[in-house]
């Protein structure tokens, strides 16, 4: 063999060698990143689990601290919550409570309300706050129950909001209470606490209702309500929340980040 012949046998086992380290090393780099992978994977879903289960824990002292939590209205017939929730905005259920305790004695129905003036429902509610403008939504939804739902309160979250005066918040409480579905409804105070405790991140209350469902395992919406309000109304309270005694600080985003 001579000189030219060797040379060209030693590039050729060079050549080899060399694309046998660059295979290895490609192997090792692939089964490196997979693994960097599985890691991000298995921590990613470590801490969303760890936020499930924050969330969840905040549900389980909530109910154990307002056994009692419920619908706070008054009421005996789906119809009747739906004036109830209607009255309800920007105004107690205390006071709700005592204006339909009497006028429900006297009108019930959609049918007595459709043949009520707009004027004689305001003289019914006039001591709930907005009463002109709630009389107009009280009567016009009535009318419309009796000439589109034959007299029955829908049982649909799409058929309720076609309702005058009832959005998604009032729609969920009927749904909610009266038929007993599964629903989220936001009003104030659970549009402020969830925000505020850190169950949820947004900026208006139908995107809470959503980050809500979301967060919140769907057979607990419903009575989820009920703890957040009963939690804002006693506890975590607009303009001073109370939480030197609050049973949910070690979870809380707003204590942790104020003291």
């Amino acid at each position: 063999m001579n000189k030219n012949d060797k040379a060209s046998v030693s590039l050729t086992k060079i050549l080899g060698i060399t694309l046998i380290l660059i295979l290895i090393t490609g192997i090792g780099v692939m089964a490196s990143s997979a693994k960097l992978t599985n890691v991000k994977i298995i921590l990613s879903n470590d801490y969303e689990m760890t936020v499930l289960t924050s969330k969840t824990k905040v549900l389980d002292i909530l109910e154990e601290t307002y056994p009692d939590a419920k619908c706070e209205l008054d009421y005996t017939t789906p119809f009747e919550l739906l004036v109830a929730t209607i009255l309800s905005a920007q105004c107690t259920d205390v006071r709700v409570n005592k204006v339909t305790g009497e006028m429900f004695k006297k009108y019930n129905t959609p049918m007595d309300f459709a043949k009520l003036s707009i004027d004689e429902i305001q003289e019914e509610i006039k001591t709930c706050g907005l009463y002109k403008s709630k009389a107009e939504k009280i009567k016009s939804t009535s009318e419309k129950i009796c000439n589109e739902y034959n007299g029955e309160v829908p049982d649909h979250l799409e058929d309720l909001t076609k309702l005058p005066g009832v959005g998604r918040k009032t729609a969920n409480v009927v749904l909610s209470n009266a038929f007993g579905q599964d629903a989220m409804a936001v009003d104030t105070h659970v549009f402020r606490v969830s925000n505020r405790i850190g169950i949820v991140d947004t900026q208006t209350p139908e995107k809470t209702e959503f980050a809500l469902m979301d967060a919140i395992p769907k057979k607990r919406w419903s009575h989820s309500h009920h703890l957040l309000i009963f939690h804002g109304r006693r506890i975590c309270k607009a303009r001073k929340p109370e939480c030197e005694i609050c049973p949910i600080t070690k979870y809380c985003k707003y204590y942790k980040n104020n003291f």
